[in-house]
Parts: C-alpha cells; sequence; structure tokens
C-alpha cells in the first residue's frame, strides 16, 4: 500500500523492538545501543513501520535473528515503529539515534541528494538485472541506486461479477464506461463505486496516467496540462451522479465496503484479494483504472516500501551487508514476506515468478495486468507536491473554481516542493 496513506490506517499496530545476538532474542529499549554485552562488534538498529498484517513482526524479527546467525558480529535490533511512522522516522534521520537501515514508503530524490541515504549499486550486483526497472528506476538518482524495494503493493479496480452480469453492464474499459457503469449500479441501499472516503482517493493521479499524462517528467510538473485538466475535471461526473460512496466506515485500503455489497465496484489493492475470495469466492474480477478515453493508458498503481541505508549512521558497511542479505540474496524471504502476511509482489522477477500464490486465479492476473499497465509515482514526487494536487481535485469535483486555474495554482506549489527535492 502506499505508505503515506497507510500510516494510521490497517498497518497501525502498536509493537516494541528486539535485539537478536546469534539467533537469540533479548528485550530492549527502542534507542540505538551500538554493540552487544554478547560478543558482537557491531549492532544495527532496523526501523519498520507497524504493519497491520498478523505475523509481519515476528517474521521480521526472524530474519534478523538468521541474519545474525549467519554474522555473529553483528547484533540487529529491529523497532517497531506505530503510529505516524514518516514523521517519527523524519524527526529522527535529522539525530545522532537515526536508525542504521529504514523503510521508506514511495522513495523520493531528496533523501539521496540530502546525503541522507548511501548508494548501495555493489550490493546489487549481478542481480539487478532480476529486479524490475520500475523499481530500479524508483531508487535511482543520477545513475546511482540508493534503495532495495521490499514490496509492491499493486492497486486496481474489484468488481462483483453477478452483480454487473445482472445489470447487463460489462466490465468498465473507458472512462465513459466506468461513469455510466456507477451511474447505473446506483440503488437506493447502494452506490456503484467506492474509491475513497473523500471520493477523492487516487483517482486524479490515475485520472492523469490514464490520459497519457505524467506528474512530473524531466523535472517539470504535468498535472496542469490541457489532458491532465481534461481528465481531471471529468471526475466531477461521478460526483454530480451521486454514484460515489462517500463516508464508510472504512476507506478504500479496506475491502469492507465490496465485500458487504455496499459499492460492487472498488478501488482497493491486492493485499485484500485473500479476504475478498474468502468472503465472495470467484464472484469478483480485476482490472486496471479505465482508460480516460479510447487510446488512453489503463493503470495499475503500484506503490510499496524501500529498504535505505543511513549514510550518515556509525554502522554503513554493516547495514549494507544486512540489505544485501536480506531483500537481495533471500529470495526464500522476499516471498514469504510477500505471500505469507498480507498480499503482495516481490520485486525481484525471479521471486515473483516462483511465488505460489501469485500463479493463478486473479492473483496471477494482476500481477500480468501490473506488469503492463503499472505506474508508480516518480521519485520527485512527495506529500508536498501531491497535497496541493489532491486540494485542487477536490474543489474541482465539487464546482469550487474554474479547473485549469485552480490546478495551475496546485502545479506551482507542486513545482516548488520537486525542486527542493532536485537540489
Amino acid at each position: 500500500m502506499s505508505a503515506q496513506r497507510a500510516q494510521l490506517s490497517r498497518r497501525g499496530f502498536l509493537g516494541g523492538s528486539l535485539l537478536f545476538v546469534a539467533g537469540a532474542a533479548i528485550g530492549c529499549s527502542t534507542n540505538p545501543t551500538g554493540g552487544s554485552s554478547s560478543g558482537a562488534k557491531t549492532t544495527l538498529n532496523v526501523w519498520s513501520h507497524a504493519y497491520g498484517e498478523a505475523g509481519t513482526q515476528q517474521a521480521l524479527n526472524r530474519y534478523a535473528a538468521a541474519f545474525t546467525k549467519a554474522n555473529p558480529d553483528i547484533a540487529v535490533k529491529v523497532t517497531w515503529v506505530p503510529g505516524d511512522y514518516t514523521a517519527k522516522l523524519n524527526a529522527s534521520l535529522l539525530t545522532d539515534a537515526a536508525p542504521d537501515v529504514f523503510e521508506h514508503g514511495d522513495f523520493t530524490q531528496g533523501l539521496a541528494r540530502r546525503g541522507q541515504v548511501a548508494a548501495l549499486d555493489e550490493q546489487y550486483g549481478s542481480t539487478k538485472a532480476d529486479f524490475t526497472q520500475s523499481n530500479l528506476d524508483r531508487v535511482t538518482v543520477d545513475g546511482k541506486l540508493y534503495g532495495v524495494k521490499m514490496i509492491d503493493d499493486v492497486m486496481m479496480l474489484y468488481y462483483r461479477k453477478s452483480v454487473l452480469a445482472k445489470a447487463g453492464i460489462a466490465p468498465p474499459q473507458t472512462f465513459d464506461a466506468l461513469v455510466a457503469a456507477a451511474k447505473a449500479l446506483t440503488t437506493k441501499k447502494s452506490k456503484g463505486l467506492f474509491v475513497g472516503n473523500d471520493g477523492i482517493g487516487d483517482t486524479h493521479i490515475l485520472q492523469v496516467f490514464s490520459n497519457g499524462g505524467q506528474l512530473v517528467a524531466d523535472g517539470k510538473v504535468g498535472f496542469a496540462t490541457p489532458q491532465a485538466v481534461e481528465a481531471v475535471t471529468a471526475l466531477k461526473r461521478l460526483h454530480d451522479d451521486k454514484s460515489l460512496l462517500l463516508g464508510f466506515t472504512t476507506d478504500w485500503w479496506d475491502p469492507a465496503a465490496f465485500v458487504q455489497g455496499v459499492a460492487p465496484m472498488q478501488w482497493c489493492g491486492l493485499w485484500a484479494m485473500p479476504a475478498i475470495e474468502k468472503a465472495l469466492g470467484d464472484d469478483f474480477g480485476i482490472l486496471p483504472w479505465p482508460a480516460f478515453k479510447a487510446g488512453g493508458t489503463p493503470v495499475m498503481r503500484v506503490g510499496g516500501w524501500t529498504s535505505c541505508v543511513n549514510a550518515k549512521g556509525k554502522n554503513v558497511d554493516a547495514a549494507k551487508k544486512f540489505v544485501q542479505w536480506l531483500w537481495i540474496e533471500q529470495t526464500e524471504h522476499q516471498k514469504d514476506w510477500s505471500e505469507s502476511y498480507g498480499f503482495h509482489v516481490p520485486p525481484r522477477k525471479s521471486a515473483a515468478a516462483s511465488a505460489d500464490k501469485l500463479t493463478k486465479g486473479a492473483a496471477r492476473e494482476t500481477v500480468v495486468l501490473a506488469a503492463k499497465y503499472g505506474a508508480q509515482n516518480p521519485n520527485t514526487w512527495d506529500s508536498a507536491s501531491g497535497t496541493p494536487f489532491a486540494a485542487a481535485a477536490a474543489k474541482i469535483v465539487a464546482g469550487q473554481g474554474d479547473p485549469a486555474r485552480l490546478l495551475a495554482d496546485a502545479a506551482g506549489k507542486a513545482q516548488s516542493a520537486v525542486d527542493k527535492q532536485l537540489t
């Protein structure tokens, strides 16, 4: 799931941290200790946000124990960070207590340009070709690799086969068809489509991509171009038709509205598929966000988390060794991480191809569609550039101003944020 949306939601779990010395778990505080009493020369502090999927914390602890068993001179402390992980991480990175290794959602260039993260080209070695190009591009700054993608969170449109079939509606392949389907499927008891409690979610971003645009291209913000304005403005049709589910008890990343029949179409993620299959069997299908119009581009959004090494830490070499061991060399751990505690796609092509749960049914279809239509936000995009765009989109769908002017003003603010990433 996109990191910026998940901090206080489905992954909002309380936790603690453990120190692993030669495979043994020892309770400790969340502050780096810089060593251990049992003889390890180095103690790594590894930060993780608090995943909501059961078993994730225990899995990270097991991986850490296995690493220390293979490298007895390096102890690993896994610090499980509840609440607003991004804010806590950013604050920590300004201090001497910053973690040696940390995961980052939606990696941005600014981390590398500020000298905060270490280049990992040597750690990739010959395995570089086994990572998807989009994930390599995400962590590349000036030709160097500054992180290793841990999971791909794929997001797509779910639809109820039986409900659409009963209404005589084909799975929508264009935005016009989606609007028409959502309107036709809206009843007194349900709405046709759920994209988020605010009625926006990621749709403004999806519309830009689906009409052949980019959020940022060659350092220039692209969501105020004529084709972007056209596509984003069209979202107002869904609101005018009152076909969107708003203010549900859970948000778009939880499949409750879909499985409870409150909305027969919902934008959600691969992580929700096991719960959907359990509730509905095979009475669901998946689609990319439709092309804005004929000749446009369908979109499967791809987010996820990236493992980074603190370039300003005291244990850079040991930290690089840990990241290389876990996220580059240990494909079995990578598959376990993606399949056993939620549902994600391993960023390594060989790991994804051999992940059993991804080889059949709707999961396999998701992997195939993501390879064809997957789109990641550029690594110059962060909350500072995304917030004004979302605010402008909210005003547009509410009819509160001229769309072109609103997006132009938002693009000016976003450009300043992008410029900061690039300097």
